[in-house]
């Protein structure tokens, strides 16, 4: 018989294997952010200081909001890489919310299907008891694991190993480990923009995409990843349903991040 608790242990297992690519991925990510205008709140208004965030952080300047930001970042070295993640950004947002949305939820999500797969190979058996225990197909690792609900403990273990691991590191540092891999990132980015257009769609879905563009069609070509939640509205907005909104995806005016925030988003509705 196999525990469902056991599955969390081998969650944690498997993400402390990945510990070195968590952190290679979250240097990447914050790769630009010290050219970007630092702002906060000031009696609930948000401004910009006028300086960018890394010139703020050189001059040991906070960059953390006071007024928005996390209790559990806030005693935080001015400039370091968790001060950076208690910044508000343009829209008044929290650096740490999209982190948590852009690298800590899709790296858990990854980590936790890779320990599915290593269970189902490893232990068939286990596998099957613990795909019934929680209602889902066995041959479904990604249902078997939201079903599962490991995945958001799991969120709060790897921002610790993050936050253990550079931390307290100076933004700048964090960058310049980030720059090789962002690199990469964008040549990937680069390479699939440039892949043969994919053949026509059939005729049942040429509907959905017809419908799926005109939901896009106000938002900047190509979308951010910051737009993933109000694209995603715009298009169930629009009648689409779940496999649909995947189905539409690839064809759609997205940046890399964009497509696979929403496709994460859109996995998550139920079918």
């Amino acid at each position: 018989m196999f525990e469902i608790d056991e599955m969390a242990l081998l969650t944690r297992e498997v993400l402390r294997e990945r510990s070195a690519a968590l952190v290679a991925e979250t240097c990447a990510w914050a790769v630009g952010t010290a050219d970007r205008p630092h702002h906060t709140r000031r009696r609930g208004r948000l401004v910009a200081t006028g300086t960018t965030v890394g010139v703020r952080a050189e001059n040991g300047q906070l960059l953390g909001d006071e007024e928005t930001g996390r209790l559990d970042l806030g005693d935080a070295r001015p400039g370091s890489f968790r001060d950076a993640l208690n910044m508000v950004d343009a829209e008044g947002g929290l650096y740490a919310d999209r982190f948590d949305v852009e690298v800590l939820e899709p790296f858990v999500q990854e980590t936790c299907a890779l320990a599915g797969e290593r269970l189902r190979a490893a232990r068939p058996q286990a596998w099957e008891e613990l795909a019934d225990d929680v209602g889902e197909d066995p041959d479904d690792v990604a249902a078997v694991v939201r079903a599962g609900e490991w995945e958001a403990p799991l969120r709060i273990v790897a921002e610790h190993l993050v936050l253990a691991a550079i931390g307290d590191t100076p933004l700048a540092v964090v960058e310049a480990e980030g720059v090789p891999l962002s690199l990469v990132r964008a040549a990937e980015g680069i390479a699939r923009r440039a892949a043969p257009a994919p053949p026509a769609p059939p005729a049942e879905i040429a509907g959905v995409l017809f419908l799926a563009r005109a939901a896009v069609a106000g938002e900047p070509a190509p979308i951010p990843a910051s737009a993933a939640d109000r694209v995603l509205a715009a298009l169930l907005a629009e009648g689409l349903e779940r496999d649909e909104v995947l189905a539409v995806l690839a064809d759609l005016p997205l940046e890399p991040d964009a497509e696979r925030d929403l496709r994460r988003l859109a996995e998550q509705l139920p079918d």
